[in-house]
């Protein structure tokens, strides 16, 4: 596309496979959505048909787009690390008996939002010119606690070339370095190919800054650390010049917005946020203005069009902002835009008629994974690369319409269309979710990946 450096540099979208136990267990403390429909029935092959569909969809209007499998669930490994001996029927049995939160969370198909899998800075910014990954350790929760070891191996296996790409640790699993990935970073640059600058957004300083502590919400934990954002900019060899840290303001995080990503989103130059996303507003746009080699292009949206709830149960700025040919953007945004009257309002009026990049708006039916509080934009990992970069990746990941078609003939083969959580001690869904994802890492070609794969090996 011609928002890149010549032919070269392009943005690949990783969207996340939605795994064989999708449920509703409401395990995400500050997630609306999540919280508000634990318990509820989920169709687990719909889930992970949406998530194809939208993929597809992409794939064929132009954009390149990847896939990541999901993780081994249910985690019996750590079910048994907390003390449930015994078959794998009688761990499940025990634990729904005596600790059904933990089931729940063992069964988690959260890693499908894989806008939490990593923190990604690409080559062209990179002081030894390759791109550096960081898996988020996710430790402000025990349900996502458990993906940073398997997302390591995953990225490990497509991104091999050590020549070309680099792998840091996830950070110490304390609450001083909490890091939930890209969900709190944004990479803003002219095209693609030109420098970029990075915005990390947090919730909380671990250490106080200056002296002094900074403002904190007071009904919903602040899950990243400005501490995090920092040691993962330093991994990844970026100079102060390259960087913008920014507190996001603790009333959003009160109100729902327990990751940057769901209050504002960038691409290119543009920055689509609102009005309430940055504690300081003005000092964070002044930062990136002084840094961007091309022009910060900010598209704020005021609080008298969108309120702080209506921004968190539409999930707007959750949304995919994916650059033109012809140098417009594509905002794609969940169905429940559509179906709020002030936001279909706002994205009408203020966005497709404003003075800004943004030159269409496609609805695209996530509802399942709405339901557990996660959009179109928490449902992928971008990744800048240059053609060898490309070229270079292992594994069969990146979609077309052959894969596109076995994925889909996989998930109607493994997958239940029902899935209760009180169903998730059934053993029988234990034996069906391994034997899927030994397909799909055969089907993937990435090796084993897997716990279950690797034991005695």
């Amino acid at each position: 596309m011609s928002d890149e450096r010549g032919p070269d540099y392009r943005e690949v979208n990783f969207d996340g496979l939605v795994g064989p136990t999708h449920n509703y267990a409401g395990l995400a403390l500050g997630n609306v959505a999540s919280m508000s429909h634990g318990g509820l029935v989920a169709n687990p092959k719909e889930a992970a048909l949406q998530g194809l569909a939208k993929m597809k969809a992409l794939m064929e209007a132009g954009y390149l787009q990847g896939v990541l499998p999901p993780q081994q669930r249910p985690d019996l490994g750590a079910l048994r690390a907390l003390g449930f001996t015994g078959s794998d029927e009688r761990v499940l049995a025990r634990a729904a008996g005596e600790a059904p939160q933990l089931l729940r969370a063992v069964c988690s198909a959260s890693s499908m939002w894989t806008a939490n899998a990593a923190t990604v800075t690409p080559s062209v910014d990179a002081p030894d010119g390759r791109l550096h990954l960081t898996p988020a350790n996710l430790q402000s929760s025990f349900h996502r606690f458990l993906e940073p070891a398997t997302t390591g191996r995953v990225l490990q296996a497509i991104f091999r070339d050590e020549s070309r790409f680099a792998h840091h640790p996830a950070l110490p699993a304390t609450p001083a370095f909490s890091d939930e990935g890209a969900a709190n970073h944004t990479r803003l640059a002219g095209d693609h190919g030109e420098p970029g600058v990075h915005l990390y957004v947090y919730g909380r300083e671990a250490f106080g800054w200056g002296g002094e502590s900074s403002p904190a919400p007071k009904r919903f934990p602040a899950r990243q650390t400005r501490e995090a954002s920092q040691a993962v900019a330093r991994q990844h060899g970026l100079a102060d010049h390259q960087v913008v840290f920014a507190q996001q303001h603790p009333e959003a995080i009160d109100a729902g917005v327990f990751h940057n990503d769901v209050i504002s989103v960038g691409n290119g130059p543009v920055l689509l946020y609102h009005e309430m996303a940055f504690l300081d507003e003005a000092g964070t746009l002044e930062a990136l203005r002084e840094r961007m080699r091309s022009p910060l292009i900010p598209v704020r949206v005021p609080v008298e069009a969108v309120s702080l709830e209506d921004a968190v149960g539409s999930y707007l700025f959750n949304s995919q902002l994916l650059s033109n040919p012809d140098g417009t953007m594509t905002l794609v945004v969940p169905g429940e835009c559509q179906e709020n009257e002030s936001v279909w309002r706002t994205l009408q009026d203020h966005l497709l008629a404003g003075a800004n990049p943004i030159g269409e708006v496609v609805v695209k039916d996530v509802k399942q994974s709405m339901r557990n509080g996660g959009g179109p934009a928490c449902l992928r990992l971008r990744v800048v690369l240059g053609a060898e970069e490309r070229a270079a990746l292992a594994g069969r990941v990146l979609l077309d319409d052959a894969l596109h078609d076995e994925l889909t003939a996989w998930v109607e083969r493994h997958y239940r269309d029902r899935l209760a959580p009180e169903e998730l001690a059934d053993p029988a869904l234990a034996r069906e979710s391994l034997t899927a994802l030994d397909e799909l890492s055969r089907l993937l070609e990435i090796g084993s990946v897997y716990p279950f794969q690797r034991e005695g090996a």
